[in-house]
């Protein structure tokens, strides 16, 4: 092969791609290594090993192929017979068939792991699901929404439901499985749940008709559904609402009358379905208390939460490892595209904000496993919207920024990123906005003690090491500057607070990062530090930048293995 055709090539032979992103994920590997136990560990680690292969290598085609062709709704039969029926290509079935096969919720919910390994079930769980989300973030949400409802049949339904449906959500075939979905979302709400009009006429015994329409139904296919809606119209807002589970068969087998309206089009996350539903004495068993259903479904709000968060850094993590392969093998003005300054610059940027939002993703999963502590339910209280809302705005800036750095051909549809990209998207809406996530953090803040728990818990993180006296002094400020807001009225407190959190969310990062930080980590920990107490803690506005990382500095931070 003559020079000039070596040239003509977009890529030279130095590129490679991960083959396993587990064993490609240092940081991943590295941190599930010190937080499960050795039981744990050995429970699921061909899951991981096989969920990492097969996200790095089977799942694009289907994911690329399930985006390309989204689902579609059939209203009618040939007979004119109304039976809204959702039609998805055949990669869908094969991404949930890999969900299942995977165990990501055998692990969690079969009695098995949980009568051993009970305080590590959100951790062995998340584990799995991590890997999935790097290659696929549209099912993503249906896996989050069964989640979610398994938690409500377990905490809140009847014996005969859980034996029931519970078998159902970890089942290790794909025909047996059941999904969950979640009915809030109405137009007259949106956000303001407390607006919502649905309304359940009681039937018998704890069933009730259910009528009215809800605006955004995602995984509008889903087998077992949790909706809210208000047995007595007159009682307004969140207090006067009550959840019901609805599901799409009833006991006689015949259909749960339920009008599948549209299918909404969507930005991004094209693989699942999302609709909007016009219910007509949908029939609905009460859960829980009449009255009672926002507070019940707050539990699978949150739980949503830290999946959303799971699926931004998971989502944004493959994107910056798709940038930073291709760079390693992109030959551009002389050399490699990795030996230019302002590529490695941006690349620390990145890869610091990649492994601050980590730590902060997983010290919510782990918290959710120490729920019975009431310090870790304070601390979750805030944690939850501070790390859905940061890691989906970080997330969707360094998945933009890790497009930009491959040029067009990142912009190009032929592989993931534009996929990425838009799929991402969504996750700063999803499950609250961030300002809505801003008031929620300000709730917390002034009703529960979970920001004294949080700066406790910074100081605790640094005692003895060289970020003590620096996270010392930020938490002084923060609790100065907590007690002025709250002294204001609810105008000017709310206007404060966004740049509060924005502060509070960077200096608990930090100190996750250096209680985290032992003889592996600090390869990838002590450069994001460094990055972070340049570029934010001090605000260095130096023009002159005279300590560019080097590129085996760069392979450090990003703690990607190919």
């Amino acid at each position: 092969m003559d020079k000039e055709t070596r040239q003509n090539k977009v890529l030279s032979g130095a590129y490679k791609k991960s083959n396993n992103f587990f064993e490609s994920d240092v940081m991943l590997h590295h941190h599930l290594g010190k937080i499960l136990s050795d039981e744990a560990k050995n429970a699921i680690e061909q899951r991981l090993s096989w969920m990492g292969n097969v996200a790095a290598n089977g799942m694009d085609f289907h994911s690329l192929k399930a985006d390309k062709m989204p689902p579609t709704l059939v209203k009618r039969d040939q007979w004119g017979e109304d039976i809204d029926h959702i039609e998805f290509h055949p990669s869908y079935w094969l991404l949930v068939e890999y969900a299942v096969r995977s165990g990501m919720f055998a692990v969690k919910w079969h009695p098995e792991f949980r009568e051993k390994l009970s305080d590590q079930l959100n951790k062995m769980s998340f584990g799995i699901s991590y890997l999935y989300a790097m290659a696929e973030t549209g099912i993503y949400c249906p896996l989050c929404m069964t989640d979610g409802v398994a938690v409500l049949i377990d905490r809140y339904c009847k014996d005969e439901d859980k034996e029931r449906l519970l078998p159902s959500i970890y089942a290790s075939a794909i025909e047996d499985l059941k999904t969950g979905a979640m009915y809030l979302t109405e137009k007259a709400g949106g956000s303001d749940v407390g607006a919502n009009l649905v309304t359940a006429t009681h039937y018998r015994d704890d069933l009730y008709l259910l009528n009215g329409e809800k605006w955004f139904c995602s995984n509008a296919n889903g087998e077992i559904a949790f909706v809210l809606a208000r047995t007595n119209p007159e009682i307004t807002g969140t207090k006067g609402l009550s959840i019901f589970l609805v599901e799409k068969t009833l006991p006689d087998g015949s259909a749960n009358p339920m009008n599948i309206v549209r299918l909404k089009d969507k930005l991004g996350v094209k693989s699942m379905a999302s609709a909007e539903i016009i219910l007509t004495n949908t029939v609905g068993k009460l859960v829980g208390e009449e009255f009672k259903g926002f507070k019940v479904m707050t539990e699978m709000i949150n739980l949503s939460r830290v999946y959303n968060s799971v699926a931004a850094q998971a989502a944004s993590r493959r994107a910056l490892s798709e940038a930073y392969q291709f760079l390693r093998g992109r030959e551009t003005f002389g050399k490699n595209a990795m030996q230019h300054p302002l590529v490695r610059v941006k690349l620390e940027e990145l890869g610091a904000l990649n492994v601050a939002n980590f730590y902060l993703t997983w010290r919510a999963v782990e918290a959710l496993d120490n729920e019975h502590d009431e310090n870790e339910q304070q601390l979750l209280r805030l944690l939850t919207p501070m790390v859905k809302r940061w890691s989906a705005d970080r997330g969707v800036y360094i998945t933009r920024e890790s497009m930009e750095l491959m040029g067009g051909i990142g912009y190009i549809e032929d592989q993931v990123m534009p996929k990425l990209m838009r799929d991402i998207m969504v996750l700063p809406i999803w499950e609250g906005a961030g300002n809505i996530m801003i008031l929620d953090m300000l709730r917390a803040a002034a009703k529960s003690n979970g920001l004294t728990v949080m700066l406790k818990e910074i100081i605790v993180n640094a005692a003895d090491s060289d970020y003590a006296e620096t996270l010392g002094l930020e938490v002084q400020k923060l609790k100065a500057t907590a007690e002025e807001i709250m002294r204001f009225d609810q105008d000017v407190m709310q206007a404060s607070s966004k740049p509060f959190f924005d502060r509070l969310t960077t200096v608990y990062q930090m100190s996750l990062m250096v209680k985290n930080l032992d003889g592996t980590s600090e390869n990838w920990m002590l450069p994001a530090l460094d990055y972070f107490k340049k570029n934010v803690l001090t605000k260095n506005e130096e023009l002159v930048n005279t300590n560019v990382l080097s590129q085996e500095e760069i392979d450090l931070l990003l703690a990607w293995k190919v």
